[in-house]
């Protein structure tokens, strides 16, 4: 329901369990956007709108032209690479750097002034979606490269 700079939402427990609104106040920004119709012209990354888990800005660091996000999800990270896409509540941004416990983006002043990140801060807890062709390689290939790691390719005979 719209009602001028308001909007009321219904949400089921899980959608309050899992991401971070539940934690909202009354007042709080969300970013809302309407899905892309089937027709329409394709402007970015794909996302769903679905919420793959929640993590932790850990690093938020302005610097002339640019602000730097570090967001710890160390559960999510596997679907990750560099370059590819995350959604960060709602925002569809690209990877600048994945390590094994989260990941990093840069934002532009742009991006910072027209989404509720520009309010994010260290310790906030944020909505996160992945990128959908990492979670389809990882449910495909995952079980065959679980537990593989350069030890066990050494005994095989691969490496030095």
């Amino acid at each position: 329901e719209l009602s001028g700079t308001r909007a009321a939402f219904e949400v089921i427990r899980e959608t309050l369990e899992l991401t971070s609104l539940g934690a909202l106040k009354t007042g709080s920004q969300a970013n809302v956007e309407r899905s892309m119709p089937a027709n329409g012209r394709f402007h970015g990354h794909i996302v769903s709108g679905h919420v793959d888990g929640c993590g932790t800005v850990s690093v938020k660091r302005e610097e002339p032209g640019q602000t730097w996000f570090s967001v710890r999800c160390p559960e999510l990270t596997r679907y990750m690479i560099h370059k590819g896409s995350i959604t960060i509540d709602g925002v569809s941004l690209t990877l600048t750097e994945v390590t094994d416990e989260g990941f990093s983006v840069a934002l532009i002043p742009h991006t910072l002034a027209v989404t509720s990140l520009g309010q994010r801060k260290v310790g906030d807890r944020v909505n996160l979606e992945v990128d959908a062709v990492g979670k389809w390689v990882w449910r495909l290939l995952g079980p065959q490269v679980a537990g593989l790691d350069l030890e066990t390719l050494k005994r095989a005979g691969f490496g030095s």
